[in-house]
């Protein structure tokens, strides 16, 4: 019922100083010298020394300059590498023994889901898990995009995915969009700007329009935007929410996050009830 896919294991090798990586991600955050050295308590000429390459952070400092900037796990390591320390945080498989816990847990969360559908992703929205819900909803996509690893966001804006079948694909669509444009301000991957231009890309689907405000379909609108697909039950219209491990020092489980579908309305509710029980 539940596939676990694999994660790639090794560290890309820093291509640029530990300095100018700071500095990037303390702009990328819009912080001054002088609030990060406030927040991490350091002086501003130290942190400065450090940015300009004048100065080696230490371990310690490095650690705490990358919590007061949040940045990524694996993002950490590539600071660790540039200044000459080994990385600290570990990037398993989720097959691996050591995540067997975890994966467990995750199993759990998407089993007790059912008869919703609800999905694990990895940071670049490659499915890694899914419960049995899921598959009478993708069951609309083309085949190819179901061949693995499966993008999820691909697979949901794609011309040949769920896209045609997406009642209000205008909003679903621009949702999407916000939610990568705010991971990739957060963590600067470049594989996710990429994805984020390839989505961009795909035209609107025939039946798509000029699109429709928030607030007319329902309640739901006025607090979320909800999620139309037409399949051969008649329109199921759901919301999400989005589950994350806490305090990680794994890598892969930092960056894995759960997308859970709940029913918007009774009618889908009872359509997602009587497909389960069929």
């Amino acid at each position: 019922m539940i596939a676990v896919m694999n994660s790639t294991l090794a560290h890309a090798a820093p291509r640029k100083p530990v300095g100018a990586l700071l500095r990037e991600w303390r702009q990328r955050r819009r912080l001054s010298q002088l609030d990060l050295a406030s927040d991490a308590q350091v002086s501003t000429r130290h942190l400065s020394f450090v940015e300009s390459g004048r100065s080696v952070p230490s371990r310690e400092m490095l650690i705490r300059l990358a919590e007061q900037l949040d940045v990524p796990l694996r993002e950490r390591n590539t600071l660790f590498v540039a200044a000459g320390y080994a990385p600290l945080y570990r990037e398993r498989n989720l097959a691996d023994p050591q995540l067997t816990a975890a994966r467990r847990a995750v199993d759990l969360v998407l089993k007790g889901h059912e008869p919703y559908p609800a999905l694990a992703v990895d940071r670049h929205w490659t499915m890694m898990a899914a419960n049995a819900a899921v598959a009478p909803l993708v069951a609309l996509a083309d085949p190819v995009l179901l061949e693995g690893p499966v993008n999820v966001l691909r697979l949901s804006l794609h011309p040949k995915g769920l896209a045609g079948a997406i009642v209000n694909w205008h909003e679903w669509r621009a949702h999407l969009l916000a939610r990568v444009r705010r991971q990739i301000e957060v963590s600067g991957d470049p594989v996710l700007a990429d994805l984020l231009s390839e989505l961009e890309s795909y035209p609107a689907p025939p039946h798509a329009g000029a699109g429709l405000a928030h607030g007319m379909h329902g309640e739901i609108d006025a607090v979320v935007v909800p999620f139309r697909l037409r399949t051969a039950a008649g329109v199921l219209s759901f919301f999400s929410t989005t589950t994350v491990f806490g305090t990680p020092v794994d890598i892969t489980l930092s960056e894995l996050a759960i997308e859970a579908f709940f029913p918007a309305d009774a009618e889908t509710a009872a359509a997602l009830r009587a497909t389960a029980s069929a």
